[in-house]
């Protein structure tokens, strides 16, 4: 398992080289021109202006020139500055980051309490009442766009409930209840939509699991039904799921930029939000890079968190 681990780490770079290229491309494919946006805030700017701006964030160099330069200071560390804002992009970053990974973990809590549970008792009870309504419901969280329900959320919680979202956000090592105050709507909108998705898959594991041969003969011993469940039947079913997990990483990542920009919440989203519709280019490379790099390690921890799920599972590095 160490030499297949080591392998699966070392195609991170290549991996990330590409997504670097492909971030830096589509980047510089954005309608409109950045420089037009800076120049904005001085007026009517003139030639003169207008050649000091692209000078001074290298903007008049090749394309792969200032790909070499950007990657030259991702490598050191550094990933450069805003152009609208003239601040750190990592300073904005780290700062916001806390945030965003307090909504994300929120999120996955909310879905993995309703997948779970939904979807084992849906199995354990197959063509039920029980089984038909969360089958509909994981339907109805598929078909609803995530963004709709925040609105929802928003305006029907303001006309019946007088609520609307909090306006300052605090960290969560220094008001823990107002931290999860402020994000369990977004939490639970989009975990529920996240949950959908892996409800079903665990619905048919466990449907296919608990039809196998070593699941009636464990009954036939006399194991109590609870043994059969988590020690044989849980277990079996949880390698498609955990994989469908892993998979679903990138979802939640899109689901905090639209969530953090419906209800205001100063995180990685919306700063990623606003910088693409102000072609802020040093924070939008920034911002989805480090988004990729997380989808790229989660799937590694996914894969590598197979053999301890199930000890049957070895790697041989090939």
């Amino acid at each position: 398992m160490t030499e297949y681990a080591v392998r699966r780490i070392l195609l991170v770079i290549p991996t990330l080289i590409g997504v670097t290229i492909v971030v830096f491309m589509a980047v510089r494919f954005l309608p409109g021109d950045v420089v037009d946006q800076i120049a904005g805030d001085y007026g009517a700017a003139s030639p003169e202006m207008r050649r000091q701006i692209t000078k001074q964030y290298s903007l008049d160099a090749s394309i792969p020139q200032q790909y070499l330069l950007w990657v030259g200071k991702i490598a050191r560390g550094d990933m450069g500055t805003s152009i609208i804002s003239a601040r750190s992009v990592r300073g904005e970053i780290l700062q916001r980051l806390p945030t965003t990974f307090q909504l994300g973990l929120m999120a996955i809590t909310v879905q993995l309490l309703i997948a779970i549970p939904a979807g084992m008792t849906a199995a354990l009870k197959q063509d039920s009442g029980t089984d038909y309504i969360v089958r509909s419901f994981s339907i109805a969280l598929l078909a609803v766009p995530g963004f709709w329900l925040g609105l929802i959320a928003i305006t029907y919680g303001y006309i019946f409930f007088g609520w609307t979202p909090p306006l300052r956000y605090h960290p969560f090592w220094e008001d823990p209840i107002e931290a999860l105050r402020s994000l369990w709507v977004p939490a639970l909108i989009l975990g529920g939509y996240i949950s959908a998705v892996v409800m079903r898959l665990l619905r048919s594991t466990m449907l296919e699991v608990l039809r196998q041969d070593y699941i009636r003969t464990a009954r036939a011993k006399g194991l109590a039904e609870r043994h059969v469940l988590w020690r044989h039947a849980a277990r079996n079913a949880a390698i498609p799921v955990v994989t469908i997990i892993g998979l679903e990483i990138p979802n939640l990542i899109g689901g905090t930029v639209i969530m953090e920009s419906i209800f205001s919440i100063p995180g990685m989203g919306s700063y990623l939000f606003n910088s693409i519709q102000t072609r802020d280019y040093p924070v939008v490379q920034g911002v989805v890079l480090l988004s990729a790099l997380v989808v790229i390690l989660s799937n590694l921890v996914v894969d590598l968190s197979y053999s301890f799920i199930d000890p049957r599972i070895r790697f041989n590095g090939r």
